[in-house]
This record gives structure tokens, sequence and C-alpha cells, in this order.
């Protein structure tokens, strides 16, 4: 975690104010968000449902933006779950061109922002052009380094433990190995940007959804009824207040 001293950057776009930062004083360098509520609020609007979805990518270019002015260094967004293709082909299909045309569209704003890409999950069931998209803007961006956007694109928890298995069973063939914590967590995707301190999810549902299941462990939750098309810097500004007023311990069951 680091402090409100060493936070605030001038950029091109200040979001927040000298006085809202300095409220700050304890900020979660890894934050994960289930992006839940897109199809409801096209519904409220009276618009299709992937009109939903195309908002949805415009509030994910606000929050990065958020997150990194708030000093926050790794932000793992649930993009696209491994369950999610279980939806219409044609929504699948829509969703899919939505991701590409993000990672094409918000290149240049990423590198402006200092925004680096990622990805979590296995992207090798993904459309051939929303692997080069990706490639591509992971490649423009691996240079930038205030803040860590990581996409969790056709993932899912229980998958990601499963291949983290199947990895360390590779890795030793018949050999007896001696199974740790350590040994499991350095063969999962978020190995490199270690476990989120803060999960915040959207649309007022209280389930985690196969979303990192053991890397949210001790993880502090935050709900919010705000969809998430309509959440905001300000809305993810009132979750790391929140945060911050958490008295954080591992273990439970013993009073």
């Amino acid at each position: 975690m680091t402090t409100s001293s060493e936070i605030y950057v001038r950029s091109e776009e200040e979001l927040f104010s000298r006085e809202e930062l300095a409220l700050i004083t304890i900020v979660p360098e890894h934050i994960a968000i289930i992006m839940d509520g897109n199809r409801r609020w096209a519904r409220q609007q009276g618009l299709p449902p992937i009109m939903g979805h195309w908002e949805g990518a415009e509030t994910l270019t606000d929050v990065v933006r958020a997150a990194g002015q708030l000093g926050v260094k790794t932000l793992t967004v649930y993009s696209f779950s491994t369950e999610n293709w279980s939806r219409p082909t044609d929504e699948i299909e829509q969703l899919m061109n939505i991701f590409e045309l993000y990672l094409h569209r918000k290149r240049e704003v990423m590198v402006r922002e200092g925004i680096r890409l990622d990805a979590i999950g296995d992207l090798t069931a993904l459309p051939e052009r929303v692997q080069a998209a990706f490639e591509m803007t992971k490649k423009a961006t691996e240079h930038c380094n205030k803040v860590n956007l990581v996409l969790a694109m056709n993932y899912g928890g229980r998958d990601e433990i499963r291949r983290a298995v199947a990895k360390i069973l590779e890795m030793h063939g018949n050999e007896p190995v001696h199974v740790t914590e350590e040994l499991i967590s350095s063969q999962l995707d978020t190995f490199r940007f270690g476990d989120p301190e803060l999960l915040i999810r959207t649309s007022g549902e209280l389930r985690v959804s196969n979303f990192l299941l053991w890397q949210i462990s001790y993880a502090e939750i935050y709900t919010t009824e705000v969809l998430w098309p309509d959440f905001s810097p300000k809305n993810l500004f009132e979750a790391v207040l929140a945060f911050q007023t958490r008295e954080r311990r591992k273990g439970g069951g013993v009073c």
C-alpha cells in the first residue's frame, strides 16, 4: 500500500483535487473489479444490451485513469468469464467486436496516461483478431509504469487453479513434489501482480462469480448498487475511502 504523500502527480485532466487526495491516507496497490450491470443499465435506458457493454467500455477508461491518479498500481477487471461462452452467439460476437475496437481505439490514451496493458485467463480461445489487437496494445504500452490494467479474459477462478495444478504436474512429471501455497501461487496468472487488497462489485450483487478465488482470500470486499456504466471516478474514490477504514487482518472464525 502507498501513502497519500506519494500519489499526487499532475496530468492533463485532474480527476481529484488536492483536498480530496489529502483524505486518502492508505491506497490499495491492487484493486479487482467485477464490472456488473451493463445489460441491466441498457434495459433501463431502453437500449439493446450491447449498448450497455459499449458504455461499460467507456467507463473502464475513466476508472483506470482515476485509479492511476489515486496511486493504485494494478487494476484487474473481469472482462469475459469462462461462463460467458454460454451467452447467445450474436452477443458473444458483439462483445468480441467491442474488445477488438477498445484495444485499438484506446491504445494512444493508454500510452499517454501511462497505462500498461496485461491480461489473465486463457486467451488462446479468443478470436485471433482479438488476440492480435491485445498483443499490439500490450506491446505499445509495455514501457508504461503508472498503472497496470489487467483484463481477465476467458477467465475463471477454478480454471486458473486447474491450469496452475496442471503446470506443476507437468514441471515435476512423475517425481514427488511438496505442494505449498507458495508453489501454487507462483503458477497463477496473477503471480507478477500480487493479490488484490480490495475487490469491488457493482450493481448490488453479492457474489464473487468465480473471480480470483485464490487471490481474494483476504481482500476487503466493497459492493455498490451503482451499475457499471454509471460507475465513476467518484465511486472509485468512495470505495478507497471505505477501504482505509477497514481493520485488515488474516484469519477468521475465532472471536
